[in-house]
């Protein structure tokens, strides 16, 4: 297949990213005029939400074929002293799929580990100014970095259906290169969604984290 035909497609991917990026700036809008785009911040706050968890479902998934693939490989190799290559990569794609799709779902139930010593010592309005800040400072520039980096060796990649560099390997190296991106557009789109829920708590439009159910959902929203 030509690889003009995934250049192209990366370049329209790039496009939609560009009209979709002033949505990154809704949160701030909010802060300062919260009224007449309140709803379409809630409303993307549950799609966003949503979509992560079935992202959520994919990783999960990935980790029982991790779990499946890594008893199959043990047990091929003490119990029969045999080795594939395919199997391996299997264990491999599993792990940087549960990894890759799950981060975004662990950044909406706040289950990352966190190194900041400050943040526990400030009251809620003050964990949701820092919840913002982090976004915008480092999640944000650092996944968009990430997207810019991969764009040109991903289209390559897919225009040759890269495989695997063993003989006996999977021919899917080019989806899994497509995970590092996927993790960048997934914590990009939960970030946001988080920061929609700082700027809405803050303005007293959304209940504090004690009242919002533990999947990120929107009582009295």
């Amino acid at each position: 297949m030509s690889p003009e035909i995934f250049l192209t497609l990366g370049g329209w991917l790039n496009w939609l990213g560009l009209a979709l990026s002033p949505l990154l700036l809704l949160p701030l809008i909010i802060l300062v005029w919260p009224e007449p785009v309140e709803g379409v911040g809630k409303r993307l706050v549950g799609i966003i939400d949503t979509a992560t968890g079935w992202a959520l479902g994919a990783a999960i998934t990935s980790a029982l074929v991790l779990v499946g693939a890594q008893l199959l490989v043990v047990l091929l190799r003490y119990a029969f002293g045999l080795s594939f290559t395919w199997l391996n990569e299997i264990v491999i794609y599993a792990f940087a799929a549960m990894f890759m799709l799950g981060s975004a779902s662990a950044l909406r139930d706040d289950a990352h580990v966190r190194v900041d010593i400050l943040r526990p010592r400030f009251g809620p309005q003050g964990r949701n100014w820092i919840e913002l800040a982090g976004i915008y400072l480092f999640l944000f520039p650092i996944c968009i970095r990430l997207l810019m980096m991969t764009e040109q060796g991903l289209a390559r990649s897919w225009a040759l259906f890269e495989g695997s560099r063993e003989s006996d390997g999977l021919p899917l190296l080019f989806l899994f290169k497509t995970l590092l991106p996927a993790f960048a557009v997934l914590m990009v789109a939960q970030g946001l969604s988080e920061a929609l829920k700082a700027a809405l708590r803050l303005t007293g439009k959304l209940e504090d984290a004690a009242e919002e159910d533990p999947h990120g959902g929107l009582h009295g929203a």
